[in-house]
């Protein structure tokens, strides 16, 4: 116990700077036996491990909370037990932060005992929703390829609606999104979410972003909310959670029809990139020229082969090969007659000397005569001549008669 003497001022009060007074608290901390080696048992939230090496924390009770640090040189010792929502027994010494004028616990050891009971509150919650079917993949619907309207669930103020906002601007401009605003975190929080919610349903738009920014589990604690996670899972538009960072887990994220890393990937999965599209398009477009080129090719290759087929097949060309043959036919024959005509034409000639050896004016030439009877007839033996027979001399210019005078 504090004892405080109270004296009477004599005169003007002296007003205390900042510093004095938060010195003055710090030294009446410090100063008691029992905050200076103490436990204290609470729900881990907030946690922090900077580069420094130390972890900031906060223990949490159903009531109250209460800012701890652990320094570098014991944190490297407990570093596995800090997790967020696991509930810890703190022991160490309570301080003053003189700059800001924050008491915290400066602490020394930390044991586990346990996972929180806002964590078992949410693994009990999960396992009731998930045997009542609420999460069952069946349930999942397909997201609109090209959405028209989007629906967003978010903080009015926080940097998550502007990162949602700039990527579905990016990636798809002529967008239009409608936005109901909501707490997302705190008391009113969950009830907000599910009006605002509910009110985006009505409106229809083609699908629904729902979530925030990262935080700790007390921070992320309304979208494990029983009625929101009904709501989300209930919805007949698409459902897209984009709550926290990656390692972050909802029963919301359970209930939707995809669960999104992030509140920007959330975003980047509700609508396609304009420019993939078009960058698609183009690579369609330059396969399409192709593959028209290459059919047009082959069909004037097959009409090329037709045509020629069509040309042989065609009267014309019929006469003009018949005609070919027969002028081919004709000078082959003309040479046949040609060399016949020859050989005819040699053995004439010599038939023709033969027969002249044989002519009887060719051998009256030589000075002999052709001696005929009466009757005209070739005397060839003398014996056949009688004694003034008369009888018929040829010779090569003329003939005379003559009579056998023996």
């Amino acid at each position: 116990m504090f004892n405080f003497d109270f004296k009477p001022a004599l005169g003007p009060l002296t007003a205390l700077s900042v510093s004095d007074v938060n010195r003055q608290v710090r030294n009446l901390i410090e100063s008691d036996p029992i905050l200076e080696n103490l436990s204290v048992e609470g729900e881990i939230s907030n946690l922090s491990r900077p580069v420094s090496g130390h972890i900031y924390f906060t223990l949490k009770d159903a009531k109250s909370a209460l800012k701890c640090v652990m320094w570098k040189t014991a944190a490297y010792r407990y570093k596995d037990v800090f997790k967020e929502g696991s509930s810890v027994i703190a022991s160490g010494r309570l301080g003053v932060y003189e700059p800001s004028g924050v008491y915290q616990l400066y602490a020394e050891k930390v044991e586990n005992v346990g996972a929180g009971k806002r964590y078992e509150e949410f693994l009990r919650l999960k396992e009731k929703l998930e045997a009542e079917g609420l999460f069952d993949p069946e349930r999942k619907r397909p997201l609109p390829a090209f959405p028209r309207t989007v629906g967003v669930v978010t903080s009015a103020g926080g940097a998550a609606l502007q990162d949602i906002l700039t990527t579905l601007k990016k990636r798809w401009p002529a967008l239009n999104v409608l936005i109901a605003p909501s707490a997302v975190q705190g008391v009113e929080a969950p009830a907000e979410l599910t009006a605002a919610f509910k009110r985006l349903v009505k409106a229809k738009p083609d699908v629904i972003l729902i979530g925030r920014g990262g935080g700790s589990m007390e921070d992320l604690w309304a979208f494990n909310d029983e009625t929101l996670v009904r709501t989300v899972a209930g919805s007949p538009i698409p459902v897209i959670s984009g709550v926290g960072h990656e390692i972050d887990f909802t029963l919301v994220d359970f209930a939707a029809d995809l669960r999104a890393a992030t509140p920007t990937a959330a975003a980047v999965a509700a609508v396609p990139d304009r420019n993939e599209l078009l960058e698609t398009l183009d690579t369609f477009v330059r396969r399409m020229d192709q593959a028209c080129g290459d059919a047009l090719q082959v069909r004037k290759d097959q009409l090329a082969v037709l045509s020629a087929r069509l040309l042989r097949a065609s009267p014309d060309a019929l006469v003009n090969q018949r005609r070919r043959e027969l002028e081919s036919l004709s000078g082959r024959l003309n040479l046949i007659v040609s060399h016949r005509m020859n050989t005819l034409g040699i053995r004439l000639d010599s038939l023709r000397a033969r027969l002249g050896a044989l002519d009887p004016a060719a051998v009256l030439k030589r000075g002999y005569a052709l001696v005929r009877d009466s009757d005209g007839n070739a005397v060839t033996s003398a014996a056949r001549l009688r004694n003034s027979q008369p009888i018929r001399l040829i010779f090569k210019d003329g003939e005379r008669n003559a009579r056998i005078d023996d």
